[in-house]
């Protein structure tokens, strides 16, 4: 099942509300963007229903940085649940072991790092971001395809190493 973006991200947004971590727009988009390129990169489909986008400061998935931009730099204080649609589907999330297990762990090992730090993960040389942005500029929809490659190069390196 693909996921609306606005769900995955409400999902880690309840997570830091529950465990009483920040979360800013730049965290809440670079989470659901690595949590879908992990998921991209084990499963070989995409978790979320919209496609990432290389803007200048980063990967960018629009609904999330259009529901979050509000709260500028600032910490969010609420989920984005517009809609009885939005809200079911969270009920449904929390109620998939499989993907809520999947997030648990994509949340588990980035919690800890703020928005600026997750921002400087995606901006290495060679991410899908870089080469996206590089090669065709602003607003270009970033490959899944590229990001796939990318995470599963991370899991076997994974593999390698650990």
């Amino acid at each position: 099942m693909l996921y609306n973006p606005i769900t995955i991200a409400n999902y880690f947004i309840q997570k830091a509300f529950d465990e009483g971590i920040s979360m800013t727009p730049m965290k809440i988009l670079k989470l659901v963007y690595i949590a879908n390129g992990w998921y991209l990169g084990y499963r070989g489909e995409s978790l979320i229903s919209e496609r990432s986008q290389a803007w200048q400061y980063g990967p960018v998935i629009s609904s999330v940085y259009d529901a979050f931009k509000c709260y500028g730099r600032f910490e969010i204080q609420k989920m984005f649940l517009p809609n009885e649609i939005l809200q079911n589907e969270l009920k449904k999330l929390m109620e998939d072991k499989y993907v809520s297990t999947f997030l648990n762990s994509v949340w588990n090992i980035y919690k800890k790092y703020t928005g600026i730090q997750l921002s400087e993960l995606t901006h290495q040389n060679n991410t899908p971001w870089s080469q996206t942005y590089h090669k065709f500029g602003s607003f270009t929809t970033i490959p899944n395809d590229l990001i796939e490659t990318h995470y599963k190069e991370k899991i076997s390196t994974a593999k390698v190493n650990g």
